[in-house]
């Protein structure tokens, strides 16, 4: 979009009463959805791949870090400024978030090396690598949090205030994690077949992220705040509804859940697996997009009653 047609859209959104939020998830602001997205599936595939013991796991959530760290310098104005956002950790969930990401990149980078370059540097045993074991959990937290918490601290956009929206955020990362752990079991088969223990954990992580959901919407509109209910509205039948259905519930929901029944009920194949772990990411992806774009500012004028003499 040129310049003036960005500024033509402007005057049309200041006339509304409630105003559409276009900076993040519009033009240059999508680059912050990838961002989100891919840090996401990092923390996610990083906390499960320890916990299941798997190298090629810990390697996709180490270049997801890496591509989500590049998106989010992408979205900044000016890229190369970047290390001014680490002066407001007191204030800024943006710059806690850069800490956070710096700190797990750092940190996974100490404890890969030696996992898959043995015997050259470091041992896997030595201080470094605790070390880096330490960093990286601590910036995975640290990025888990400030997704959430990002968007809660915009007080003009009533939908995203909400409470939920980091505990939602961690349920995204969670998720987004087992589908890269489906992925990555298809490109590198580990020793033990991980689908019995990956397919209730994907279900049940998918329960949570859908009452959390919920819970959020119903919170939206009983909340009595106008730009909230208009959220919820065009999310689900507006201007945003047609990225939700098809790539939120159509894609992201009812597709892996056939998948998930199909593996638990027939032959389970790692290829399908894979399919699963796509379009759940796929739809974590269009949520995390339409519900950015959903975002409906408060108004700038309020209508005051009129006072009794």
């Amino acid at each position: 979009m040129d310049a003036n047609a960005k500024y033509t859209q402007l005057i049309q959104d200041l006339r509304k009463e409630l105003r559409p939020q276009r900076e993040w998830g519009e033009g240059k602001g999508l680059y912050l959805v990838i961002g989100h997205f891919f840090n996401g599936l990092a923390c996610g595939s990083w906390l499960f791949s320890l916990i299941f013991n798997q190298p090629a796991g810990l390697a996709a959530a180490y270049l997801l870090g890496i591509i989500g760290g590049i998106t989010h310098l992408m979205f900044l104005g000016r890229p190369a400024r970047f290390w001014r956002m680490v002066r407001k950790q007191k204030t800024a969930w943006v710059s806690r978030g850069f800490l956070g990401l710096s700190l797990f990149l750092a940190g996974a980078t100490a404890y890969l090396v030696p996992i898959f370059l043995p015997g050259i540097l470091w041992s896997e045993t030595s201080l470094l690598s605790s070390i880096g074991y330490v960093a990286a959990m601590l910036g995975m937290i640290g990025i888990m949090g400030y997704m959430g918490f990002v968007y809660t601290a915009s007080k003009a956009v009533p939908f995203w205030n909400s409470p939920l929206h980091p505990a939602l955020y961690v349920s995204y990362s969670l998720r987004g994690g087992v589908a890269v752990l489906f992925v990555s079991s298809w490109l590198v088969p580990p020793a033990k077949d991980l689908t019995p223990i990956l397919l209730p954990l994907w279900g049940g992580i998918t329960a949570l992220v859908i009452l959390l959901f919920t819970l959020e919407i119903h919170g939206a509109l009983t909340s009595g705040n106008e730009a909230a209910r208009r959220s919820v509205h065009d999310l689900l039948a507006g201007r945003v509804s047609a990225y939700f259905y098809v790539g939120t519930l159509a894609m992201g929901l009812i597709v892996p859940a056939y998948l998930m029944y199909s593996g638990m009920s027939g032959a389970v194949t790692t290829g399908l697996m894979a399919l699963l772990g796509v379009t759940s990411a796929v739809g974590d992806f269009f949520m995390k997009f339409s519900t950015l774009r959903a975002g409906v500012f408060l108004p700038v004028w309020t209508h005051l009653s009129h006072q009794r003499r």
